[in-house]
C-alpha cells in the first residue's frame, strides 16, 4: 500500500514539475511582447516630439519680426486708396496711452484674473495648463468654447498676425508661440501688460483701455470704481457684444464675470464682490455722443462700411489685426458725388429726400464711388441706401429681366413686334394699364423699351418663361424668385450697387465682374492679399450690343432725355407709384412717384441711382425732383468722362444691322431713310435673309468676332488669393393692388408716369400689376 502510495507520488511529481514549467514558459512571451511595446511606444513618442521640435523650428525660423515700436502701437487697420495714398484710420479716437505707473492695480488684477491667472507665473510666455484645459474644453463642446492663449500670446496676435480663421494653421501657432517666448524674455511683465492694456479695442473706434475710460466715463483709469474697472477689463473679449449703451444686459453679464474671476483669483473680497455686482452697469456713464469725425470719413463713410464688411467677410477683423487695406476707391469722384448729393444743383424736392448711388468700373467691378444718403448727421457706419435699401426698380429691370433674355434664348430683333394691348393677367382679374391708361397696338421691341411701355415688357417675360429670365439675372446678381407673379416685369426689389453692377455687364459685352470695394489687405506680418474678381460671360456679346443699342435711344427720345450728357452711352428710367392703401393715407401724394431711378453707363462707368424718401410721412418726390435721378447721372457722368476716352461700342460679326420700313408687317427691308428706322437683327435672322448690313449709317470698322456663352474672363490687371403683386407703371414700376389704377397722367415727353409698388402685399404666383404709369 505504501509502496503504491510512492508511485503514485513519484507519477506525480514530473507532472506538477512540467505543469509548473508550461505556465512558466507561457508567461515569457507574454511579457517579452509587452515590452517590445513598450520600446517601440517609447520611440514612437520620442519620434513624434522629435519631429514636432524639429517642425517648430522649421515654422519658428520665419516667424516675423517683433519691436517695442510695434508691440506699443495701436491696433487700428488704416486704409489707402488705389494709387498708395493714406486714406484714414479705422480708429476714429485719439488714443489715450497710460503708462505702467499709471494703470491702478485693481485694473491688472480684473485683466489678468479674466484672461490669464498664471500670467505672473509662466515664464515662457505660453500656459500648457490653459492650452491643454482648453483643448478639452473644446473636444468636450465639439467647437471653440474655450481659449488657450497666455496675454502675451493674446499680444503677439493683435501686434503682428490676424485674427482671421483661415490663418489658424499650425504653422500660426507655432510663429505666435515662438514670439511669445520672444516677449516674454526680452519684457518685463509689467512691460507686456501694459502694452496690452493700451493695444486692444474697445468699441466706437476706440483703442486702449485708458482711451476707454474716458470715452465711457469721462475719467482717467485711476478713477474708475471697481465695478466700471471690471467692465472695461472684461470688454476686449467682444466689444461691440458687450457694448454697455448698446447692451447693457450682455455688458453686466461680462463685468460679473471678470468680478467672479477676481474673487476667485483671491483679488476682492466677498464684500466687495456683492456690492461692485449690484451697482448698475449704466451707473456713471457718458451720454453718449457721435465720435468727431474729420470730413473725410463723413464722405467716406458708406464706403468704408461695405469695405469693412467685404474685409470681415475674407476673415479677417479689421478693428484688431492692424491690416493695411487697399481700396478702389476714387477719392475725387467720391467727393464730386457727396458734393453733388449734398449741394444745391440737384432739384431734390425736399431736404429729406434721400439718395443711394454707386459707380462701378465694368472692366473690373471695382467700386469707384458710392453715396449712401444725404443730408445725414456725422455717424459712423450708418445707414448706407446704395447697399442696404433694396426698393423697387421700376422699369430699370426691364432690359435685365425682360429684353435681353429675349434676345439671348428667343434670337429676337430690336425690331420684333410685341403688342400693346388690352391684358390681364392668367388667372386673375387683373388689367395692366400702362402709365397713361391707353394701349398703343403693335409697336417694336426698340420702341417698348424707348418708351417704357408695360404691357410689352410683362408679355416678353411670359413669353420668355419666368425661370430662364430668373436664372439670367441671378447671373448679374439680381434675386427674383422664378415662381414670382409677372408683375416683377416691371419692377423688382434690388440696390443701387446691384444694379448698377447689371448694368455694367451690358457695358462690358457681356461680362460682369461682382462689385469690389477692396484690392489688396496686407496683414501686420508683412504679408500681402490680393483680390481681384473674375469676370464670368452671362450673356453672348450680341444680346449686350443689341441691348445698348436700344437704350441709347432712351436718353436721346424715350424717357430719360434730362440724363443726356452728348457721350456715348445707355440708361434706363424707373419709377414706382404709390398703392392704393398708402394713397389712402396720404390723398397728395397721387400722381407723384414713391420712388425714382436712373441706371445708366459708357464704356468707363456704370451709375446705379435711387431717391425718394424713407418713411411715408418724410414727403413725396414732386417737381423737379423727379429728375433727381437723372440729373445726378448726368453731372457725374460728366464729371467722371471729362478725361477719359469717349468710345462707342463695337458691334460683333454676328450682328446685322438692316433698315426696316416703319410699320411693315411682314418687316420689310429699305435701302431709304425716309420712313424708316435702323435695326438690329442675329446673323440668320434677318427678314431678307441677308448677313450683310444694308444701313450705311453702321461703320465697316464695327465687327469682331461672337464669344461663347460661359465664358470666363479673368481680369489681369490684378492678381487674386421678393416680388410683390404691383401695379405698373410706364416707367416700369409695381403697385401691389387688386383693383384698377386710375390715371397719372403724363406722357413719354414729360417723363411724368411712375409705378405702384406696396411693399406689404407680397404674392408669389398670381399678384400681378394692375397700374399706369411713365418712364
Amino acid at each position: 500500500m505504501a509502496e503504491n502510495n510512492h508511485r503514485s507520488a513519484s507519477n506525480t511529481a514530473p507532472k506538477n514539475s512540467r505543469m509548473a514549467n508550461l505556465h512558466h514558459d507561457s508567461g515569457q512571451p507574454k511579457r517579452r511582447l509587452w515590452l517590445q511595446i513598450l520600446k517601440w511606444f517609447s520611440i514612437g513618442i520620442l519620434l513624434i516630439l522629435v519631429s514636432g521640435v524639429g517642425l517648430f523650428a522649421y515654422y519658428a525660423k520665419d516667424a516675423p519680426s517683433i519691436s517695442q515700436d510695434q508691440l506699443q502701437s495701436g491696433g487700428s487697420s488704416s486704409f489707402y486708396t488705389s494709387d498708395g495714398k493714406f486714406l484714414l484710420s479705422l480708429g476714429s479716437e485719439k488714443r489715450t496711452y497710460v503708462k505702467n505707473s499709471d494703470i491702478p492695480q485693481t485694473l491688472k488684477d480684473a485683466v489678468v484674473s479674466v484672461e490669464d491667472k498664471r500670467f505672473y507665473q509662466e515664464n515662457l510666455g505660453i500656459d500648457p495648463i490653459r492650452i491643454v484645459g482648453s483643448i478639452v474644453s473644446n473636444a468636450k463642446s465639439s467647437g471653440i468654447a474655450a481659449g488657450g492663449s497666455s496675454i502675451t500670446q493674446q499680444l503677439v496676435k493683435l501686434t503682428v498676425f490676424s485674427t482671421a480663421a483661415s490663418q489658424r494653421t499650425l504653422k500660426r501657432k507655432a510663429q505666435e508661440a515662438w514670439l511669445a517666448i520672444r516677449v516674454e524674455h526680452d519684457y518685463t511683465k509689467n512691460q507686456i501688460l501694459e502694452y496690452y492694456i493700451n493695444k486692444v479695442y474697445m468699441n466706437y473706434g476706440v483703442y486702449g483701455m485708458g482711451t476707454a475710460a474716458d470715452y465711457y466715463y469721462g475719467k482717467s483709469l485711476k478713477d474708475l470704481d471697481l465695478a466700471q474697472t471690471a467692465l472695461i477689463a472684461g470688454m476686449p473679449n467682444a466689444p461691440v457684444a458687450y457694448d454697455p449703451y448698446t447692451y447693457p444686459k450682455a455688458a453686466k453679464y461680462r463685468r460679473d464675470i471678470v468680478l467672479n474671476a477676481m474673487y476667485a483669483n483671491g483679488k476682492i473680497s466677498k464684500a466687495q464682490l456683492k456690492a461692485a455686482k449690484a451697482e448698475s452697469i449704466t451707473q456713471g456713464l457718458k451720454t453718449q455722443q457721435n465720435s468727431s469725425e474729420s470730413s473725410i470719413r463723413k464722405i467716406d463713410d458708406p464706403y468704408i462700411k461695405e469695405a469693412i464688411s467685404e474685409v470681415k467677410s475674407k476673415g479677417y477683423d479689421p478693428y484688431n489685426d492692424n491690416l493695411k487695406i487697399t481700396l478702389n476707391i476714387d477719392q475725387d469722384a467720391q467727393n464730386k458725388l457727396y458734393e453733388l448729393a449734398n449741394g444745391s444743383s440737384i432739384p431734390f424736392s425736399s431736404s429729406k429726400m434721400q439718395v443711394g448711388a454707386t459707380i462701378i468700373n465694368p472692366s473690373n467691378g471695382h467700386v469707384v464711388a458710392i453715396i449712401g444718403g444725404r443730408n445725414l448727421p456725422s455717424v459712423q457706419l450708418g445707414l448706407d441706401r446704395a447697399v442696404q435699401t433694396g426698393r423697387s426698380t421700376g422699369s430699370s429691370i426691364k432690359p435685365v429681366l425682360d429684353y435681353a433674355p429675349a434676345i439671348e434664348y428667343l434670337n429676337w430683333s430690336t425690331a420684333h413686334y410685341l403688342e400693346d394691348t388690352k391684358y390681364v393677367y392668367p388667372g386673375t382679374s387683373i388689367q395692366l394699364y400702362d402709365w397713361d391708361n391707353k394701349y398703343m397696338g403693335k409697336m417694336t421691341m426698340r420702341y417698348a423699351l424707348e418708351q417704357s411701355r408695360n404691357v410689352p415688357a410683362v408679355k416678353t417675360l411670359a413669353k420668355v418663361g419666368m425661370k430662364k429670365a430668373s436664372l439670367f439675372a441671378k447671373k448679374m446678381n439680381i434675386s427674383v424668385g422664378s415662381n414670382q407673379g409677372l408683375s416683377v416685369a416691371i419692377g423688382a426689389n434690388a440696390s443701387s450697387l446691384q444694379m448698377a453692377g447689371a448694368y455694367a455687364a451690358f457695358a462690358n459685352e457681356g461680362v460682369y465682374y461682382k462689385p469690389q470695394f477692396v484690392s489688396q489687405i496686407e496683414t501686420a506680418d508683412g504679408v500681402v492679399h490680393s483680390y481681384s474678381a473674375t469676370g464670368t460671360r452671362v450673356m453672348k456679346k450680341s444680346t449686350a450690343y443689341m441691348i445698348t443699342d436700344m437704350l441709347k435711344g432712351v436718353l436721346t427720345e424715350g424717357s430719360g432725355t434730362n440724363a443726356r450728357t452728348g457721350l456715348y452711352e445707355a440708361g434706363k428710367t424707373g419709377t414706382v407709384k404709390y398703392s392704393d392703401d398708402e394713397l389712402v393715407k396720404y390723398p397728395s401724394y397721387a400722381n407723384t412717384p414713391k420712388d425714382a431711378w436712373f441706371v445708366g453707363y459708357t464704356k468707363k462707368y456704370s451709375i446705379g441711382i435711387w431717391t425718394g424718401y424713407d418713411n411715408l410721412s418724410d414727403g413725396t418726390i414732386s417737381g423737379q425732383g423727379q429728375y433727381a435721378s437723372q440729373y445726378l447721372y448726368k453731372y457725374m457722368m460728366k464729371y467722371l468722362m471729362s478725361d477719359k476716352e469717349n468710345s462707342n461700342w463695337t458691334k460683333p460679326s454676328n450682328v446685322v444691322r438692316k433698315r426696316i420700313v416703319k410699320g411693315s408687317d411682314p418687316l420689310e427691308v429699305t435701302s431709304s431713310k425716309k420712313n424708316s428706322t435702323s435695326e438690329l437683327f442675329l446673323r440668320g435672322h434677318t427678314p431678307d435673309g441677308s448677313n450683310e448690313d444694308s444701313d450705311e449709317s453702321s461703320s465697316s470698322s464695327n465687327s469682331s468676332s461672337s464669344s461663347k456663352d460661359n465664358e470666363v474672363v479673368t481680369n489681369k490687371s490684378s492678381s487674386s488669393s421678393s416680388s410683390s403683386s404691383s401695379e405698373g407703371h410706364e416707367d416700369g414700376s409695381t403697385s401691389n393692388s387688386s383693383s384698377s389704377q386710375s390715371s397719372s397722367g403724363g406722357s413719354p415727353n414729360n417723363n411724368q408716369g411712375t409705378t405702384t409698388n406696396n411693399q406689404t402685399n407680397n404674392n408669389n404666383n398670381t399678384g400681378q400689376n394692375n397700374g399706369g404709369g411713365n418712364n
